[in-house]
């Protein structure tokens, strides 16, 4: 299944804001939605791993997507993760968001026990068989311990069980190989998860990117998007050294206390919280959140960047 229109354009995996005793705070939500479809983004995807997916309860990840969904209210496409460690579970996920609204459902390859390509094969194509909506690969080598194959990706667009992919690999020689792959499919999008190389991707010929970054400057990486497919590759290769140093933030946090997912989360949150868009910066448990100095040197890349 393949969407009614191609899926380009800068897709941002949305934050999810927590109140400060770690339950969805859904106004700070909807802000942060209207921050990101006002700067021009071209879709959503919630629930993935910036929208600290794993950490939510089953309740939690539905909330998400009805609020997200109804609030966009179809001018946007909507894409959630249903992302679990096996067939079953992934598919009581499909279930779930797509009838909280979710247009298109994001899948990881089975994770926990180690698994053979056959398996994987197996596991998109019992989900795509039984989900009412596109299915989008979701290649994170980091989380889930297996890199997708391009090869298995391209074979199962071509057999129509997959809508796209999100590669997250960091595999850029692999990433090439897809985009060149998919031009014999049309309709497969294939997006790019990296804030450090989205020039590139697009460049290579991507169809779009999926930034963590762009929760924070969703207009800086529109602006990289129209100025890749104008043409303007050095105006793109600006921007996206400015992004780049912008990134830095990510680090803020002191890795001898926290680990580089509360450091990169929170500092996505506190540069939200810092520009007014949501409420808290809380992250959810066990990651540990910013410190007070540690936020201050959020500021400082967030001024850096003109965006305080």
């Amino acid at each position: 299944m393949t969407f009614p229109a191609p899926l380009t354009g800068v897709v941002p995996p949305v934050c999810t804001p927590l109140t400060p005793g770690r339950e969805v705070d859904v106004p700070s939500l909807l802000r942060l939605v209207d921050h990101l479809v006002g700067a021009g983004v071209h879709g959503l995807f919630v629930l993935g791993s910036t929208s600290e997916s794993a950490f939510l309860t089953d309740a939690q990840r539905r909330l998400v997507v009805e609020a997200v969904a109804g609030h966009v209210g179809g001018r946007l496409p909507v894409l959630a993760g249903a992302i679990d460690m096996t067939t079953p579970r992934v598919l009581e996920h499909v279930r779930a968001v797509t009838a909280a609204g979710a247009e298109a459902v994001v899948v990881t390859a089975p994770f926990y026990a180690r698994t053979h390509p056959s398996e994987i094969v197996h596991h998109y194509r019992r989900i795509a068989a039984l989900s009412p909506v596109p299915v989008i690969a979701y290649d994170i080598p980091v989380a889930v311990h297996t890199k997708l194959p391009p090869e298995l990706v391209l074979g199962l667009a071509g057999d129509g069980v997959l809508a796209g992919v999100k590669d997250s690999s960091g595999d850029l020689a692999a990433f090439r190989e897809l985009v060149t792959g998919a031009r014999a499919h049309p309709g497969f999008a294939v997006l790019t998860g990296s804030e450090l190389i989205a020039d590139a991707a697009l460049a290579l010929g991507a169809d779009g990117a999926v930034p963590g970054l762009a929760n924070v400057d969703p207009h800086g990486y529109v602006r990289l998007y129209r100025q890749c497919r104008a043409g303007d590759w050095e105006g793109a290769r600006a921007e996206q050294d400015r992004l780049c140093a912008l990134f830095g933030l990510t680090g803020a946090g002191d890795p001898a206390r926290m680990g580089g997912s509360s450091s990169a989360l929170g500092a996505f949150k506190a540069a939200l919280r810092l520009r007014g868009v949501i409420d808290c910066a809380v992250t959810a448990e066990p990651q540990v959140p910013l410190s007070g100095e540690e936020t201050e040197k959020v500021a400082k890349y967030l001024a850096a960047a003109g965006l305080l």
